[in-house]
């Protein structure tokens, strides 16, 4: 008989898990509102440029360069960096299930993330997620983004662990089913009671 291979990793998501999502259409929305932006051409603006500035190839102020202050504007870059910073917020629960969980079983945790550099270290110095994670893949540190494959097999090789080896915790089924096509075993997220119980039939409790 075969022997299920033990769980010894955990990967999870940052936005939509672990904290709120860094950058997404309801806080566009809110800074629109705010600074009085032109919905659509800053919508626009940001999906032509958003996914080159979550793979590394530009900065914060290049993003914002072609974003926001294509043109003059009557409030600062530093004031609308801190907007774009504050909009994150943290998930309780989830953080201290995961915490709870690595601890009591001797877990790895890897964070495997879309997110831009700045938006990245600031999160991840915020939030304490130094404390958590052992690893950060985030797709602006290694160049390639979910749902890229590559950034899972990195993921794997980083944390040294065969796909069967680890459960991943992500919010949006498509990258769950592309982990899943790797061998990982994904737990869609969708609140913290659920991933509970699903966590439970992974044997952690």
């Amino acid at each position: 008989m075969k022997i299920k291979p033990i769980i010894t990793t955990i990967f999870t998501d940052i936005g939509g898990v672990l904290l709120t999502n860094g950058w997404d259409r309801g806080s566009r929305r809110k800074a629109i509102d705010l600074f009085k932006l032109d919905p659509e051409e800053t919508e626009e603006r940001h999906h032509l440029t958003f996914d080159t500035y979550e793979v590394g190839k530009i900065t914060l102020d290049e993003y914002l360069d072609r974003v926001v202050f294509y043109k003059i504007q009557p409030f600062s870059r530093k004031r609308f960096r801190q907007f774009m910073y504050d909009q994150s917020k943290p998930f309780p629960e989830m953080l201290t299930l995961l915490t709870k969980i690595k601890k009591k079983y001797g877990l790895k945790v890897a964070v495997l993330s879309n997110e831009g550099r700045e938006l990245a270290e600031y999160r991840i110095k915020k939030f304490s997620m130094h404390d958590l994670a052992d690893f950060f893949i985030v797709s602006s540190f290694v160049h390639f983004r979910k749902p890229d494959a590559d950034i899972f097999r990195i993921a794997l090789d980083t944390a040294q662990v065969s796909p069967e080896q680890v459960v991943y915790l992500e919010d949006r089924a498509m990258f769950v089913q592309v982990a899943e096509g790797l061998g990982i075993r994904g737990l869609r997220h969708i609140d913290h009671k659920t991933t509970c119980e699903k966590m439970m039939k992974f044997g952690f409790k």
